[in-house]
């Protein structure tokens, strides 16, 4: 169905103020990512996890309820990347995947491209 004369002029109104708006232009331009806040949230998460694991063993050396406590927030870590990963959803997965990969060296003799 064809749109009307007047929301063919509130559709071109709209474009021009997205032009107009920078946060918008910012978000979905190439230089940065609609996804970067919650890849944030996961790197950090993830570091937090792996310090939460040496942090454990380093409390049962100590009291096991410590250790317990350490356990219970690499938990909580856990939950907050799940939702995050939920929340980014197929292409932010993607998108994060891509930025953290490590490029691999090329082996001498071989011709991947």
């Amino acid at each position: 169905m064809p749109l009307s004369d007047e929301e063919q002029r509130i559709l071109r109104e709209i474009e021009e103020n997205l032009k107009t708006d920078e946060r918008f232009a910012q978000k979905v331009s190439g230089t940065g990512s609609m996804y970067a806040g919650a890849i944030r949230t996961v790197k950090r998460a993830v570091f937090g996890l792996v310090v939460g694991l040496v942090g454990m063993v380093f409390a049962l050396r100590v009291h096991f309820m410590l250790a317990f406590v350490v356990f219970a927030g690499m938990l909580a870590l856990t939950l907050l990347i799940e939702s995050q990963l939920r929340m980014l959803g197929k292409v932010g997965a993607r998108d994060l995947a891509q930025n953290i990969r490590i490029p691999r060296p090329r082996r001498p003799g071989s011709d991947a491209d």
